[in-house]
């Protein structure tokens, strides 16, 4: 059913194409891939299970979020140390890394009017931002607190984030085909700009003025890289780069259904975009049209990658998800 739904998708234009890639106890039982997209040059490429896209926000759970728990147990850094410690120029000494990481950090949601075609010093306009609530106080979701724990992992490391994942995180974890600034032509491409597709250059507008890579945006992957990246966080004893203990906390429910950098579907307040999944479940979406959903209780975790925004901007993706979500849920969990 959840198969026929996603074909009828593209076949309506609601979608251009996307992957597919569903784990239950512990085993891929569903890899697919669907439609097509517009290169660079505006000729027409078919989708593949190995096509990468570019995931967007789940940079925050795949790079940022490994990254700061790897440092936890390998530097000095304590979550409750303030983000100033390690970016003095940022203002609010009280900001922590735990309240980046949860987005309580009371930093507005975004930067207003980016462009692409307009360079701006983003860094030097978030360490100048104001706070629009006390930190800890409740959960505004916000790219600048991530892109600000992007720049915290290169101090502490003195490396570029891209160079730190793919060095101390995917090597290990054997995520071949996930990176920033990917090569190659078996890329999605996203957004139409001027008389082309943006593709395999960051969509994100910020991320691209930080130079292609950031704690908030740039990373590349593909279904089943990202789907091996959610069974590990499913089953934290198969894998040895992270302490058991800290996935675990990454995965607990903290405040108004986050956690560190995760979504966390607490059973309270407006359904997430997993639709009707378990207490517990985690996970987390990308604005390019990407989600990573985790459910501890059935053992359930389910990658699906598109470039909607392919199309535009203006789409049924809050629809789709839950929806889609819902289906697979049902089928796997109920036999259906």
């Amino acid at each position: 059913m959840f198969d026929q739904y996603v074909h009828q998708l593209v076949k309506d234009n609601e979608l251009p194409g996307a992957t597919l890639h569903v784990q239950h106890l512990g085993k891929t039982v569903f890899h697919k891939a669907y439609g097509t997209y517009r290169n660079r040059h505006n000729n027409v490429a078919s989708i593949s299970k190995s096509t990468k896209f570019d995931v967007a926000s789940l940079t925050k759970v795949m790079a940022t979020l490994p990254s700061i728990l790897w440092l936890l147990d390998n530097s000095s850094l304590e979550l409750d140390h303030p983000i100033q410690t390690y970016i003095p120029d940022f203002k609010h000494r009280d900001v922590t890394i735990e309240h980046a990481l949860t987005h309580t950090s009371g930093l507005p949601a975004d930067l207003h009017h980016m462009k692409r075609s307009e360079w701006r010093p983003v860094l030097d306009e978030i360490v100048a931002l104001p706070l629009v609530h006390k930190p800890g106080e409740k959960v505004l979701y916000s790219d600048s607190g991530m892109i600000l724990l992007g720049k915290v992992i290169e101090k502490i490391s003195n490396l570029p984030i891209s160079t730190f994942t793919k060095t101390y995180l995917y090597r290990p974890w054997r995520l071949s085909f996930t990176e920033f600034h990917p090569a190659g032509d078996a890329i999605a491409s996203t957004e139409a700009y001027g008389d082309s597709y943006i593709q395999g250059e960051v969509h994100d507008e910020k991320a691209l003025h930080l130079g292609g890579e950031s704690g908030s945006a740039g990373l590349f992957s593909t279904a089943s890289d990202v789907g091996k990246f959610g069974s590990m966080f499913l089953y934290p004893e198969q894998q040895s780069v992270l302490q058991e203990k800290r996935i675990w906390q990454a995965r607990e429910h903290v405040l108004g259904n986050r956690g560190l950098g995760f979504e966390v579907w607490s059973g309270k307040g407006a359904e997430l975009s997993c639709g009707r999944w378990s207490i517990g479940s985690f996970g987390h979406t990308g604005f390019t049209g990407t989600s990573l959903w985790i459910d501890p209780k059935e053992k359930l975790v389910v990658t699906f990658l598109t470039n909607i925004v392919h199309y535009g901007r203006k789409h049924n993706m809050k629809v789709i998800r839950p929806y889609l979500h819902s289906l697979i849920h049902s089928n796997f969990i109920k036999g259906e």
